[in-house]
């Protein structure tokens, strides 16, 4: 999803800058430019340097040479066509300037002499995926995952964002971490005005309790201060989905009580912008069949169902007589099955590999006693299925994607089974699909909904999803049970949102993070790395904190906020003692472990902390549940 985002955002911040560069008088000299800050596992986050150690080449330099080398590596950003014509890059789109020994940012070209941002023009994509150049070039436009916001304690750069830069250059803007570069900055920057959340339905539950919770923070670095008294805070647009009770959901994600629906619903309950009633006879949308066998072993309930639905599509398409590009079973040719866990979905590919690729072959020949035509065809399919999980790497996702777009007419980029989780709920639009196989029920009605969604987006051709239910779960037999009524107006089962940023084990995960936080990018005196210790000469700047915390815990949940407010006060109190003690020592007390001679902040899963340690454990993610063990993969 995010990869679609930044394909489509990307696409129109091109065209902003070319008018830009047209019409620099009215619309200033600084680019206008989109910036993709997410986790290292979608793009590389240092730019790294010549000698540098770098035994796994994750920096951008190594993905770049061995792309540059070797074309079938993985490319150093997940953006695989030009924005602007949709040109495939190539090797010589990836650029590192001003050298490949010492780089300070990625260039990225297009290879097609005609467009606009071809090497020839001189002209970079005006886009950036790489941290480094990110919190230097400030971009107009970001597109981010709410994980990376976890490294607001710990990265003093990110208060960039929020306007707390003095200098500046043609490389960039500076703040506190590199103050000797650049010049004086003639007028301040505005924090960012405009926030846009999209798929507002998945920040619940645990994440959203701890997205709540950094908003807190968030919210108080973007507001603006206009005058002497009036303060303006960002404007929130949030798109959703599958959701009960949204107000409440905002109440405590953003603390925004008005809620506006745009555009709102008209007056015909049939037409409401967001969705038509379509009448009975409209070809259009989704079958949705229940599959049951009492006694049978869901595997092979699973094996016979994919292998039927598999022959019978193969039988329609051999019955088209039209032109083969044409065919209307190139909806039913790929069979998407999901699944809802990465052990269940383990266990069908081996199935579909080993025994359903062998019974597909032969599987046309199965007729009734007296049967001239079962409806079945035999089918070969390739060996290995593709897989849309979460352990499969970034840019074979994108691939993927691509294929999955393909028509089952081309030969060799074609898909027969795509074995997927809960991954596909959003950012799948792929018009194409029209046959999903859903093993187990969800475990929510706004996941089923949202994931059956991804078949049958063709009005002129009906998406079918089955659902192979195992009768041994009570939740799968009542579903099967009362399969009818509960299609007909399963809208009506969507679940409410829970969001409680406050709650006691919310703030033992994150309110020591928040806080630092706030101290750190709020106070410039505080923002470099090995500051730490300067927190008693700014004592009386960093109590505004403690002020901000307990006020939105106020509105928020009124009765943790004498709990919240006591909390961060001795979390300042202890943060002083340590510096103290450190300084006293004669060592620097930094907020990570580098160059420093004791850290303030520790990761939540980290082991053998002491009592203080453990009052500043701050996650670099918020999904940080359980300590990773390391296995290595022999083939």
């Amino acid at each position: 999803m995010t990869l679609d985002q930044l394909q489509r955002a990307a696409s129109v911040i091109c065209a902003i800058e070319l008018d830009r560069q047209a019409a620099p008088e009215k619309l200033g000299d600084w680019p206008i430019e989109i910036g993709l800050w997410v986790g290292s596992g979608a793009t590389p986050n240092r730019m790294g340097r010549r000698g540098e150690p770098d035994p796994q080449r994750r920096t951008v330099r190594m993905k770049v040479l061995d792309f540059v080398n070797n074309s079938t590596k993985p490319q150093p950003l997940p953006i695989e066509r030009c924005p602007w014509c949709g040109t495939r890059f190539a090797r010589d789109s990836f650029r590192l300037s001003p050298n490949s020994d010492m780089p300070r940012r990625l260039d990225l070209f297009c290879v097609n002499r005609e467009c606009d941002f071809h090497t020839s023009r001189g002209r970079p994509i005006p886009l950036h995926g790489v941290d480094e150049p990110i919190y230097r070039r400030l971009p107009a436009f970001m597109i981010a995952t709410v994980d990376k916001f976890a490294g607001m304690p710990w990265t003093g750069e990110i208060a960039g964002f929020f306007g707390a830069v003095e200098r500046y250059d043609a490389d960039g803007f500076y703040g506190a971490t590199e103050s000797d570069r650049g010049q004086p900055l003639p007028t301040s920057l505005p924090p960012p005005d405009l926030v846009i959340q999209d798929e507002l339905h998945l920040i619940s539950g645990p994440l959203g309790s701890m997205t709540g919770l950094y908003e807190t923070a968030l919210d108080v670095l973007c507001t603006r201060a206009v005058g002497e008294v009036r303060k303006v805070r960002p404007k929130i647009i949030a798109s959703t989905a599958t959701v009960r009770r949204a107000e409440k959901q905002i109440g405590a994600l953003y603390d925004r009580p008005a809620v506006q629906v745009f555009p709102p619903p008209g007056p015909d309950r049939r037409d409401s912008f967001f969705a038509q009633a379509m009448p009975d006879d409209d070809p259009g949308g989704r079958l949705y069949l229940g599959l049951a066998a009492p006694g049978i072993s869901p595997r092979v309930v699973f094996l016979r169902g994919v292998v039927t639905l598999m022959s019978a599509s193969q039988y329609a398409w051999d019955a088209w007589a039209g032109k083969p590009d044409q065919n209307p079973a190139d909806a039913y040719m790929t069979l998407v099955a999901y699944f809802n866990a990465l052990r269940e979905l383990g266990a069908a590919r081996r199935l579909v590999e080993e025994e359903i690729r062998s019974r597909l072959e032969t599987y046309g020949r199965r007729k009734r006693i007296g049967e001239a035509d079962a409806g079945l065809a035999s089918r070969t399919i390739s060996y290995e299925p593709l897989e849309l999980t979460s352990r499969i790497p970034t840019f074979e996702i994108s691939a993927t994607k691509d294929r999955l777009a393909e028509s089952f007419f081309d030969q060799k980029n074609r898909v027969d089974v795509a074995l997927a989780t809960n991954m596909i709920s959003v950012g799948l639009d792929i018009i194409r699909l029209g046959l999903m196989l859903v093993t187990g029920q969800p475990k929510t009605t706004a996941e089923y909904i949202q994931s059956t969604s991804r078949v049958g987006r063709d009005s002129a051709r009906p998406g079918v999803v089955v659902a192979s239910l195992n009768m041994a779960k009570p939740r799968d037999r009542s579903h099967y049970e009362r399969f009818r009524a509960f299609h007909a107006s399963f809208y009506r089962s969507v679940e409410p949102t829970s969001v409680t940023p406050f709650s006691p084990r919310a703030l033992d995960r994150g309110l020591a993070a928040i806080t630092v936080a706030l101290a750190r990018l709020g106070t410039s005196a505080l923002t470099s790395q090995p500051t730490a210790a300067r927190l008693a000469a700014n004592r009386a700047d960093v109590e505004a904190v403690c002020q901000a915390i307990a006020e939105r815990a106020t509105r928020v949940d009124p009765p943790q906020a004498v709990v919240a407010r006591a909390r961060v006060q001795t979390l300042l109190d202890r943060w002083q003692g340590i510096a103290d003690k450190v300084t006293g020592a004669g060592g620097t007390l930094g907020y990570a472990r580098f160059g420093v001679a004791r850290s303030l902040l520790h990761e939540v899963l980290e082991q053998g902390l002491t009592a203080d340690e453990r009052n500043f454990r701050a996650g670099r993610s918020l999904r940080d549940v359980e300590p990773g063990v390391l296995i290595e993969i022999i083939q």
